[in-house]
């Protein structure tokens, strides 16, 4: 019974529906990770050292990037542009394992693929990768990444929910500004990932992977409790009294 419901959800990750989702997954994370590592780039470079102003305008390009590709891919994959945020909904049984495994193939594809075209095109200058401050630990990071990414699924998943009256464009915004808020809180503690796509992919061209745990264990598990608690504890879905009183009388 399992190998069949499992062939099942394998052919309806592979229809022609599912693979224009990871195609609009695909083109709206590369243009995030393009914009996202793209800005520390160019702040870098117009601003050299410890700039507050260049911590700015990474806050700003996540804000304004995010906003834009969750948008343009809402109602063609849900725009996750995300891993942490693909597993939460995993977790939480709104979308299945081999269709979460797609999409972090998409993900991470187009996150290397964005840097590899950053890399090539601005000829001469290093690629940036996320990197925890000298004063603090593994651990710490990873609180910190795992209490961000969790603000920022959270959101997500209030933004996306049809209950609530935030649809439409102010739903992305809200995304996006909740980010951007995040770069600046942490930006100079960890970096603001909160996507291990985007850490992954400037980890993978620039050839440094140190510390690359952080940045996916903080922001699955992160983002796996905000989805359950928003489903199962603050916002839960209601059952019809209608349908709770068939099941009891019943006995399901």
């Amino acid at each position: 019974m399992a190998p069949a419901s499992l062939n099942a959800r394998f052919k309806h990750s592979v229809t022609p529906d599912a693979l224009r989702s990871y195609l609009a997954e695909f083109i709206s994370t590369f243009f995030y990770v393009f914009a996202v590592i793209g800005s520390a780039m160019a702040s870098r470079k117009l601003m050299p050292g410890a700039d507050p102003s260049s911590l700015v305008a990474v806050a700003i390009a996540n804000a304004f990037a995010l906003s834009s590709v969750v948008y343009v891919a809402a109602n063609i994959s849900g725009g996750h542009v995300n891993p942490a945020v693909t597993f939460s909904l995993a977790v939480g049984g709104h979308i299945s394992l081999p269709t979460a495994l797609f999409y972090w193939i998409s993900q991470m594809l187009a996150s290397v693929m964005a840097c590899l075209l950053l890399r090539v095109a601005t000829v001469g200058q290093s690629l940036p990768t996320y990197m925890i401050a000298e004063e603090m630990t593994g651990f710490g990071a990873t609180i910190i990444e795992g209490v961000l990414t969790f603000g920022l699924v959270y959101t997500i998943y209030a933004a996306g929910d049809p209950r609530r009256s935030l649809l439409g464009a102010t739903g992305p915004l809200a995304i996006g500004l909740m980010a951007g808020a995040n770069v600046l809180a942490a930006g100079p503690f960890s970096g603001g990932s909160m996507n291990p796509a985007c850490a992954f992919g400037s980890a993978v061209i620039a050839g440094r992977f140190k510390n690359q745990a952080v940045y996916w264990v903080g922001p699955l598990i992160g983002g796996a409790v905000a989805g359950l608690l928003y489903d199962n504890v603050v916002f839960p879905i209601q059952v019809p009294d209608s349908i709770r009183g068939i099941s009891d009388n019943t006995g399901l």
